[in-house]
């Protein structure tokens, strides 16, 4: 319980008798939150007319900067740039993705990469979103805090003299006298944790404030400095974190280094000798598929098996990365986002000897089905191959399909060309793209394949194998240390609003004055919510009235009967063996409260 005495006045308002003589209520009818304002919302929409100075427009701009609509205006924004990023691959996450995405649409992939719409939350235009929608909520915040402080110092405002111009009201008589009276309200609504307040020493009158639900603003700036705190564990992650892009062949293995990395996307702050030393082998590579019903097709499970060690020429761990459950390795996640097929090929020159000898991932053109293209490069032999991959191929009117994405009976179609393949001109060229420009087509293309069968090229230009089928997994890795942060901040603006929603303000008044015949008092409680969407207040008025008048009747056996219980008389009417309310003087009925004023009075 806090009993908050009221500070003597030392001087009055001018328009202090003239708030008096309306029924006290100027006071206690201010808006809930500090200084006279109420928590929810200290940001105007900025409409002034900018001023003719430096200074005057330097303020002007911050105020429309950190006004509501503002901060609206740019969460609208922010949302709106983040919608090309959830739907288009991008290059920090998927660049497999990206590949076949302008395989697929060579026309629209150009003029969507001009725009940076694949790789959208590295682009100036969505940092400068992010950087004034954080100035705009320190600019809220920042305020907001300082005047929570002043509002948790706050005592109640004093208790109105008319009771009864209050949304809820009860009147009844009391066989103790006013102060008593007053003192045992205050022990209920002390043990109902009011804040309460008392008059001065000095002051005329017995009376009584009770204030409570001061969460409503601890949860409405605990929301902001969440978010706030959301943002901060954003720009942490893109200041001190990376991203990178691993294709890894089975059987292959690669160390946490630049070079070693296919795509790397550091962080503002974030050097190559920052990267976490560890190695990582690709052991083997499953997928599992439903074969019948309606989902044929359809992937069930994925599994890359990997042994890794957390620095080179260290104890060697082995694990199982799946779609959703990432390696965790020195602070790093590893995870699986993507596979394919990897063709193993050999290629042999016009003299006999072995040019080309690996396997050669291919990308896929459809997830459904693992079509997929590739290249094949033998700069050695001056030879050079495109070529489609079929995992489990027929013959549609003489067109190669795949009908299931596992390899149940693999297929490749090649077209081969001889020549120059423009590897040594310095301009660097793709692995999944094959120059034509100094080459000429091979006869016999397309030639078709199957695992173990030998194209021999015509003018004894050499031959290709095609060897068998391997598989290759698409991993990310990535360090971010803001993640957790974000997490825990998000959690917390989730329970801020919850309070913020749940939680009212309201204000208990109690005045008690002596009873005409001079014996014991006449009690009136009354009572205000800022809002009550949910419902709730006029019961919890009812319950703290019956309960402040049948401590009173404990008190002093014999007394006239207290306030009935909750829903056997409706607040602001007066209850079973109490005296009546007061009339109303004419023009001041009781209307409901709303956002403009705490009483309609």
């Amino acid at each position: 319980m806090t009993n908050v005495r009221a500070p003597r006045s030392t001087a009055a308002k001018p328009d202090a008798p003239r708030q008096e003589k309306a029924g006290g209520t100027a006071e206690a009818t201010e808006p809930f939150g500090p200084n006279g304002t109420e928590m929810t919302d200290s940001r105007g929409g900025g409409t002034s007319v900018p001023p003719e100075t430096s200074a005057g427009w330097l303020r002007w701009g911050w105020r429309q900067l950190t006004s509501m609509r503002t901060a609206l205006i740019l969460l609208f924004l922010l949302a709106l740039g983040a919608i090309p990023g959830s739907i288009l691959p991008q290059e920090g996450t998927d660049p497999a993705s990206v590949q076949q995405y302008f395989a697929s649409h060579p026309a629209l992939a150009p003029w969507l990469n001009r725009l940076g719409l694949f790789n959208v939350f590295a682009q100036p235009w969505f940092a400068a979103i992010y950087l004034l929608l954080f100035a705009s909520l320190v600019g809220c915040v920042v305020p907001r805090t300082f005047r929570l402080v002043g509002s948790a110092r706050t005592p109640p405002p004093r208790a109105p003299r008319n009771l009864k111009r209050l949304p809820h009201s009860t009147t009844y008589d009391s066989a103790l006298p006013p102060e008593a009276a007053v003192d045992s309200a205050a022990g209920i609504l002390g043990g109902q944790r009011f804040r309460l307040r008392r008059p001065e020493a000095g002051d005329s009158g017995h009376w009584l404030s009770a204030e409570k639900g001061y969460l409503r603003e601890a949860g409405n700036l605990l929301f902001h400095l969440s978010l706030l705190g959301v943002l901060v564990s954003i720009a942490l992650g893109g200041l001190f974190g990376y991203k990178a892009d691993k294709l890894l062949v089975q059987g292959n293995a690669f160390s946490d280094t630049v070079s070693a990395l296919d795509e790397w996307h550091p962080g503002r702050l974030v050097s190559g000798s920052d990267l976490a030393p560890f190695q990582l082998t690709l052991n083997s590579f499953s997928a599992s598929y439903i074969t019948s019903g309606q989902n044929e097709g359809q992937p069930s499970s994925f599994q890359a098996n990997v042994t890794y060690s957390d620095t080179p020429g260290g104890q060697a761990h082995k694990d199982v990365i799946e779609v959703n459950h990432p390696l965790s390795v020195d602070s790093v996640k590893v995870y699986l986002i993507g596979h394919g097929y990897a063709p193993v090929f050999k290629v042999t020159g016009p003299d006999g000897k072995l040019a080309y000898e690996q396997a050669t991932p291919f990308i896929p053109a459809n997830t459904g089905t693992m079509l997929s293209d590739g290249v094949v490069k033998a700069p050695n032999a001056s030879l050079g191959f495109m070529g489609v991959f079929v995992p489990t191929a027929i013959d549609s009117h003489g067109t190669l399909e795949s009908v299931f994405p596992a390899a149940n009976f693999p297929v490749v179609s090649l077209i081969g060309y001889a020549g120059n393949l423009g590897m040594n001109s310095g301009v660097p060229q793709s692995v999944y793209q094959l120059d034509t420009t100094g080459m000429t087509k091979v006869s016999g293309s397309p030639h078709m394949m199957l695992p173990g069968q030998t194209w021999t090229l015509p003018n004894g230009k050499g031959s290709i194998t095609f060897v068998g089928v391997q598989q290759w997994v698409s991993l990310a890795i990535t360090y971010d240390p803001g993640q957790v942060p974000a997490l825990i901040f998000g959690i917390l603006a989730l329970a801020g609003l919850l309070l913020s929603f749940f939680v009212r303000r309201r204000r208990i008044f109690v005045r008690a004055v002596p009873a005409a015949s001079g014996a014991g008092s006449v009690v009136t409680i009354g009572g205000l919510t800022r809002t009550d969407a949910s419902g709730g207040f006029e019961e919890e008025f009812a319950s703290l009235a019956f309960e402040i008048a049948s401590a009173e009747t404990a008190a002093s056996p014999g007394t006239t009967p207290s306030p009935a219980p909750p829903g056997t008389a409706p607040p602001g009417t007066a209850p079973p063996g109490a005296a009546a309310p007061a009339a109303v003087p004419a023009g001041h009925d009781n209307p409901e409260p709303n956002n403009q004023s705490e009483t309609g009075a």
